[in-house]
Protein backbone atom coordinates (compact mmCIF):
# COMPACT_ATOMS: atom_id res chain seq x y z
CA UNK A 1 0.00 0.00 0.00
CA UNK A 2 1.39 3.10 -0.86
CA UNK A 3 2.07 5.76 2.09
CA UNK A 4 -0.33 8.23 0.25
CA UNK A 5 -3.18 5.65 0.73
CA UNK A 6 -2.26 4.84 4.02
CA UNK A 7 -2.50 8.30 5.24
CA UNK A 8 -5.92 8.49 3.82
CA UNK A 9 -6.55 5.09 5.85
CA UNK A 10 -4.91 6.29 9.38
CA UNK A 11 -6.57 9.80 8.59
CA UNK A 12 -10.15 7.90 8.77
CA UNK A 13 -9.34 4.99 11.67
CA UNK A 14 -7.99 8.35 14.19
CA UNK A 15 -11.09 10.27 13.39
CA UNK A 16 -13.26 7.18 14.63
CA UNK A 17 -11.40 6.71 17.74
CA UNK A 18 -11.16 9.76 18.05
CA UNK A 19 -15.44 10.66 17.84
CA UNK A 20 -14.91 7.26 20.26
CA UNK A 21 -12.85 8.37 22.33
CA UNK A 22 -14.17 11.69 23.61
CA UNK A 23 -17.48 10.80 24.59
CA UNK A 24 -16.17 8.15 26.71
CA UNK A 25 -13.32 10.55 28.42
CA UNK A 26 -16.37 13.08 28.81
CA UNK A 27 -18.35 10.67 30.67
CA UNK A 28 -15.42 9.59 32.77
CA UNK A 29 -14.08 13.34 33.68
CA UNK A 30 -18.16 13.95 34.57
CA UNK A 31 -18.82 10.94 36.28
CA UNK A 32 -15.91 10.71 38.25
CA UNK A 33 -13.09 13.63 38.31
CA UNK A 34 -15.47 16.23 39.17
CA UNK A 35 -15.52 14.98 42.76
CA UNK A 36 -11.73 15.00 43.25
CA UNK A 37 -9.62 17.84 44.71
CA UNK A 38 -9.08 20.71 41.79
CA UNK A 39 -5.39 19.47 42.11
CA UNK A 40 -6.10 15.86 41.24
CA UNK A 41 -8.66 17.14 38.51
CA UNK A 42 -5.91 18.66 36.80
CA UNK A 43 -3.61 15.84 36.42
CA UNK A 44 -6.32 13.26 35.52
CA UNK A 45 -7.41 16.22 32.74
CA UNK A 46 -4.08 16.33 31.44
CA UNK A 47 -3.63 12.11 31.47
CA UNK A 48 -7.47 12.22 29.84
CA UNK A 49 -6.22 14.65 27.41
CA UNK A 50 -2.79 12.99 26.29
CA UNK A 51 -3.93 9.10 26.55
CA UNK A 52 -5.61 9.07 23.25
CA UNK A 53 -1.69 9.12 21.79
CA UNK A 54 -1.03 6.07 22.95
CA UNK A 55 -3.44 3.70 21.01
CA UNK A 56 -2.90 5.68 17.99
CA UNK A 57 1.43 5.52 17.55
CA UNK A 58 1.53 2.03 15.69
CA UNK A 59 -1.01 3.61 13.52
CA UNK A 60 0.94 6.58 13.51
CA UNK A 61 4.46 5.10 12.59
CA UNK A 62 2.64 2.62 9.93
CA UNK A 63 1.56 5.71 8.27
CA UNK A 64 5.12 7.27 8.11
CA UNK A 65 6.15 4.00 6.66
CA UNK A 66 8.54 4.99 3.44
CA UNK A 67 6.72 2.89 0.33
CA UNK A 68 8.68 -0.02 -0.68
CA UNK A 69 10.34 0.02 -4.51
CA UNK A 70 8.54 -2.47 -6.52
CA UNK A 71 11.46 -3.79 -7.58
Amino acid sequence: MRRRTRSFVGTIVMIAFVLIYAPLAMALADSRIAQTPPVVQSVLYALLGLAWIIPLMPLIRWMERPDRDPA
